[in-house]
């Protein structure tokens, strides 16, 4: 189910801002929760996750941090947005057939297209969109060069 929460914006941020600002060293959870306004605490969850799901790679270390697991154009917000989804793990009211006749009839039918809808869009934006949106928008870069990923 397409929710925009707290942890799915946090985590977006979080990817964006590893992307964004890639440097030779990874980039650093209190780096991130610096910029992007995040309970460290709260961050760290969520960065644990995104490693889990093979979207950012952990860097164990005094200069450890993140990096992304893949290029930039290959992480999906859509991607992003199922694997939060999945982390919440609460129930999808639209897989339960509860309301009247009416609702399941034509609301459900109609809320399904609406979020499938929305998914391809988020499936269709990048990371490499998001941080080429950043650059036009003059957002600073604490990178003095631009990498993508490292493998």
């Amino acid at each position: 189910m397409l929710r925009l929460t707290k942890k799915l914006i946090f985590a977006i941020d979080a990817v964006v801002d590893v992307a964004y600002n890639a440097a030779e060293t990874p980039v650093q959870s209190k780096e991130i929760a610096q910029r992007q306004g995040i309970p460290r605490r709260y961050l760290e969850q969520v960065l644990q996750n995104l490693v889990k799901a093979e979207i950012l790679y952990g860097v164990r270390g005094p200069r450890g941090g993140y990096r992304l697991s893949r290029e930039r154009r290959r992480i999906s917000l859509g991607e992003i947005t199922r694997i939060v989804d999945q982390m919440e793990g609460t129930a999808d009211p639209l897989e339960e057939p509860v309301g009247s006749e009416l609702g399941r009839a034509v609301l459900h039918p109609l809320w399904l297209e609406l979020q499938e809808s929305a998914m391809k869009r988020l499936d269709e934006v990048s990371i490499e969109d998001l941080c080429a949106r950043a650059r036009a928008a003059g957002v600073q870069c604490s990178a003095s060069e631009v990498y993508d990923f490292m493998i």
